[in-house]
């Protein structure tokens, strides 16, 4: 299979490949050429890949996997490269900044929400 992975910088990777292992909010999977076409969300964490039985493993950010004949086209936020005990730093660093980044959404909902609330309150005084 050809593995292609897209980072918004460019090309992070273009390989041939034997089978794919990626992270969903289901769970992991493995990809080998002959299973069926398919999307998946991909959630941080572990990726990997193996070409003539060797893996190697990526941390990869939020994305979309699609397994289309014998590609696999991954579009992601972030890819890092390295051992498993680095990688695994990486991915808990990642988690914590989608955690960071939902709270402060939810803070700026809220905030949306109470003005809306309180301009309501004020149309029905008019």
């Amino acid at each position: 299979m050809k593995l292609r992975i897209n980072l918004p910088s460019g090309v992070f990777l273009e390989e041939e490949v034997g089978a794919v292992v990626a992270e969903t909010a289901h769970g992991r999977f493995c990809l080998l050429q002959r299973h069926i076409d398919m999307s998946a969300v991909l959630v941080p964490g572990l990726f990997n890949y193996r070409i003539d039985g060797v893996d190697t493993y990526l941390a990869v950010d939020r994305g979309v996997l699609v397994k289309q004949g014998h590609e696999v086209n991954v579009a992601a936020r972030a890819a890092v490269a390295g051992e498993l005990g680095s990688l695994e730093r990486e991915v808990k660093r990642m988690l914590e900044e989608v955690d960071e980044q939902e709270r402060i959404t939810r803070s700026a909902v809220a905030k949306l929400e109470a003005d809306f609330v309180r301009r309501f309150m004020e149309f029905g005084r008019l």
